[in-house]
């Protein structure tokens, strides 16, 4: 099963929503979501990367979407064989 990683921040709108269309994929789609505050629980490397982009979204470890998320474009990324 994927992993979707969704790096977020306390009081952050665009951050809601996100989760809210992740939740939207899953559904359809069925993968594990983590979600980590990019403030308290983020890796050191990952709070210097995504300091400006929350919400970011990583699918099984690549950095996939900032901001929104583009829901047709996550179940066909979901849906394409791992290499």
């Amino acid at each position: 099963m994927k992993t979707i990683t969704l790096y977020t921040r306390v009081r952050c709108h665009l951050c809601d929503v996100a989760e809210e269309a992740l939740e939207r994929v899953r559904r359809t789609e069925p993968f594990e979501l983590v979600i980590l505050d990019l403030d308290r629980e983020a890796p050191a490397e990952k709070r210097v990367a995504y300091d400006w982009d929350v919400p970011v979204v990583e699918l099984d470890g690549r950095k996939i979407m900032k901001y929104r998320v583009d829901e047709t474009r996550l179940l066909r990324l979901l849906r394409e064989e791992t290499p």
